[in-house]
């Protein structure tokens, strides 16, 4: 390749030599195609061939969701950063800052209000790439603060949930959130206003336990991980072989756990038709 050092001009190597994004192409998991980063995009991030579903960014959730993408976030209340002073290898604190950084969010959990079909909704994400989606102070008075918003403006509330449970950084204050956030889904109740689980992957530990499977009706996306331990841990306890496709979502609806299934291609359409059937509204004509 010394011809190619030494005799091609350098505006003609940048030509030749045009190094492509590392991200361009996206593997999947399951059947291993590689697609396109952009047709993935398109697709809200399911892969074409396999339908295999890979995590959605919250930002590109929201925009599939709401009325032409249209929505405002809720604020939501400030809570100490680090409550116990949490150190293992680095510091709590400079743990949030780096996923604040990294996902442009405060924290796991993000509520917005905007229309869907036509109707006011108000909607809470959990954002898995944030400290893995976990429950800590922060999470738990977004949820809750969603849920009061979702009361003041009397619209259903939609939460889609991806988390590994607890912040165990947070300690008490984390194991807390779950029946702080178990009454704010009964003062929906008493409001007469719908509840909606979308449960995406995976939904485990203390989220599951508490506020995702509270719903009035439950979603899972295909291929969905749902439950409280992980399978591991149940056979080692229990000294039993699972069943085949133990906690995925089509187990739990064929077991009576989930109301239904559902391609988030057609989630919005789902979940339209079910907020205007429980709040027994007509819905706007395509």
């Amino acid at each position: 390749m010394n011809w190619y050092s030494n005799v091609v001009p350098p505006k003609i190597k940048a030509l030749i030599k045009r190094e492509a994004p590392e991200n361009a192409w996206v593997k999947c998991p399951e059947s291993g195609q590689l697609v396109f980063h952009k047709d993935i995009e398109d697709n809200l991030y399911v892969v074409p061939g396999s339908g295999y579903h890979m995590r959605i960014p919250v930002e590109a959730r929201l925009a599939a969701l709401f009325d032409n993408g249209e929505h405002e976030v809720v604020p939501t209340p400030e809570v100490p950063s680090d409550p116990l002073k949490f150190r293992d290898i680095k510091r709590y604190v400079d743990k949030i800052k780096e996923y604040r950084l990294k996902t442009g969010h405060q924290d796991a959990v993000t509520i917005a209000y905007g229309k869907l079909e036509g109707a006011a909704v108000t909607v809470a994400v959990q954002d898995f790439e944030f400290m893995g989606g976990s429950l800590g102070m922060a999470a738990g008075e977004a949820i809750i603060a969603g849920m009061t918003h979702a009361i003041e403006k009397r619209t259903p509330f939609i939460i889609f949930t991806a988390s590994g449970g607890a912040r165990m950084q947070e300690g008490m204050f984390s194991l807390m959130q779950m029946p702080r956030t178990t009454i704010a889904v009964r003062r929906l109740r008493e409001a007469r206003l719908p509840y909606i689980v979308v449960l995406t992957n995976p939904t485990t530990g203390g989220v599951t336990a508490s506020y995702a499977m509270l719903g009035d009706i439950h979603i899972a996306e295909p291929g969905a991980i749902i439950g409280f331990a992980g399978a591991r841990v149940i056979e080692q306890t229990i000294r039993e072989k699972l069943p085949e496709g133990f906690q995925r979502a089509e187990y739990l609806r064929d077991h009576g756990m989930v109301d239904m299934v559902v391609p988030r291609t057609q989630m919005r359409e789902t979940l339209a038709r079910l907020c205007a059937l429980l709040t027994k509204a007509p819905r706007r004509a395509a």
